[in-house]
C-alpha cells in the first residue's frame, strides 16, 4: 500500500525526534509513505526519513496558503507515484492539466485532523478517487472546545462537513468514538480506535538521569504537571489547587514542565503571590521519564483531551495519577481504582484528591500496581503498526 499523509507536526523534520522515528516505523508496514507537512517560511527541505519515507514541507509565507500548497504537492505526488522521488526542482512536481484522473491500485490518503489537513485530503480524494482517512486527536465535540474560541467553532463546522465524507476515521480514544457517534452521521463501522503508540517497555527500563528529590530537596512531595502550554490545559486550575494545598502542606511543590512565557507566569502568580515558592516552571525536557520516576504524583487539569499520552507514560513509569474527566479517563484511568478522576474545572474535588494522595501512601502504591497491570497489556510496536496498517486497509476492501 502507498500512503500519502497530511500533517502539521514540524518535528518530523527534526533529525532525532520521536515523531520522525514514528514516521519511519509507519513506513515499515507500507510500500511507500509520503508526508506533506504544513510549514511556514523556507526553513525546511524535502527530507528522506527512510528508504521509502519522504517528508515534503509546504514552506508557505502565510497560513492561509497551507491548504493550497499541500493540495498542489499532494496532487503531484499522486500523479507521479511511480517515480522514485516525485519532486521537481522547485520542490513541487508539475501537475499535468488533465482533470479527475483516477489513480488505480493500492493508494490511500490519511489526514492528521478534520480541519486544514482534512480539507486538502478531501479535495485530493475528489480529484483522484482515492480513499481518505481522517484522524481525530482531540475531543472536538467537548463543549469546552467549542467555547474556547471562534476559531474552534469554525473548525468544528469544517469537521462536521468533512467527517461524513471520509472513507475511514481513526480516533485515539473510545471517548471520541462515542462523541463522534452522537454528533456526526457517518458509518461507525469505518471508525478505528487507535491511540498514539507508547513504548511501555522503554519507559519502564529507562534509567533515571535527573532525580527531582535531589534537584528540589526542600520539598517533601512533588506534583508533576507536564504539558505544552495551551488554553485547554487550564493552568489557572493548578494555581487554585496549589493554594488549597500549601497551607496544610507547605513543603509541596507543583512542578510545571513544558515552558511558560514569563508574562503568563507573572499573570498567574499575581493572583496567588503566596505560591511563588510552591510552583516552579521548567522548559520542556527530553528526560521526562526521569521526572515521572522521581515525582510523587502526576496531575492533569485539562478542559478536554483527545487521549492523554502523558497519563500513560506516568502509569508506565510508576507514578500515580489525578486527572480531570477527559481523554482516556474511564477507559484507562478508572476513578478510585487506579487513579482519581474528577469533573472538569472542579478545584475542590481536585484539591481533595491531591490531599488524599499526599496523606495515603498505601493508596498511591495500590494505584501504581493496578496501573502497571493495565499498561503491561498494551500492544508492542509490531502489533501496533499492524493495527495502524489495518485501519487504512479497511478503506481498500
Amino acid at each position: 500500500m502507498k500512503v500519502l499523509m497530511l500533517s502539521t507536526d514540524q518535528r518530523i523534520f527534526e533529525e532525532n525526534s520521536e515523531v520522525r522515528q514514528r514516521m519511519a516505523d509507519f513506513g515499515s508496514v507500507f510500500d511507500e509513505l509520503r508526508i506533506i507537512v504544513y510549514t511556514k517560511g523556507k526553513l525546511h527541505k524535502k527530507t528522506a526519513i527512510a528508504g521509502n519515507v519522504f517528508a515534503y514541507p509546504t514552506n508557505t509565507r502565510f497560513k492561509l496558503l497551507y491548504f493550497w500548497q499541500a493540495y498542489k504537492i499532494g496532487a503531484g505526488i499522486i500523479r507521479n507515484s511511480c517515480l522514485p522521488v516525485g519532486m521537481g526542482k522547485s520542490g513541487i512536481v508539475p501537475i499535468p492539466s488533465r482533470t479527475r484522473d483516477k489513480v488505480g491500485g493500492n493508494f490511500a490518503i490519511t489526514a492528521q485532523d478534520p480541519f486544514e489537513t482534512g480539507l486538502a485530503g478531501w479535495f485530493l480524494k475528489l480529484r483522484f478517487k482515492i480513499p481518505l482517512q481522517i484522524q481525530i486527536h482531540t475531543d472536538l465535540f467537548s463543549p469546552y472546545f467549542r467555547k474556547e474560541s471562534l476559531k474552534n467553532r469554525l473548525k468544528l463546522i469544517l469537521a462536521e462537513f468533512l467527517l461524513p465524507r471520509a472513507d475511514g476515521i481513526r480516533v485515539v480514544s473510545e471517548r471520541i468514538k462515542r462523541s463522534l457517534e452522537s454528533n456526526v452521521k457517518c458509518q461507525m463501522s469505518y471508525v478505528s480506535v487507535l491511540p498514539v503508540f507508547i513504548d511501555i517497555k522503554k519507559m519502564k527500563d529507562a534509567k533515571i538521569e535527573t532525580d527531582l528529590r535531589k534537584k528540589y530537596p526542600n520539598y517533601d512531595f512533588i506534583v508533576l504537571i507536564a504539558s505544552r502550554i495551551a488554553t485547554e490545559k487550564n493552568f489557572s486550575l493548578v494555581m487554585r489547587i496549589a493554594s488549597g494545598i500549601f497551607i496544610k502542606y507547605p513543603r509541596t511543590l507543583f512542578l510545571i514542565v513544558g515552558g511558560m512565557p514569563k508574562n503568563i507566569q507573572e499573570s498567574l502568580l499575581c493572583h496567588h503571590p503566596m505560591l511563588k515558592d510552591n510552583i516552579i516552571v521548567e522548559s520542556w525536557t527530553n528526560d521526562l521519564v526521569s521526572y515521572y520516576k522521581t515525582a510523587d504524583l502526576f496531575l492533569l487539569t485539562s478542559n478536554y483531551e483527545g487521549y492523554g499520552r502523558t497519563i500513560v507514560e506516568a502509569m508506565a513509569s510508576g507514578l500515580p495519577v489525578v486527572m480531570t474527566n477527559v481523554g482516556l479517563a474511564g477507559e484507562i484511568i478508572k476513578d478510585n481504582w487506579n487513579g482519581f478522576v474528577v469533573p472538569v474545572n472542579d478545584s475542590e474535588e481536585l484539591t481533595r484528591a491531591v490531599k488524599m494522595m499526599i496523606d495515603d501512601s498505601g493508596k498511591r502504591k495500590l494505584f501504581i500496581h493496578r496501573s502497571r497491570e493495565i499498561v503491561d497489556n498494551f500492544p508492542d510496536k509490531r502489533s501496533y503498526l499492524e493495527k495502524y496498517r489495518n485501519s487504512l486497509n479497511l478503506m481498500l476492501k
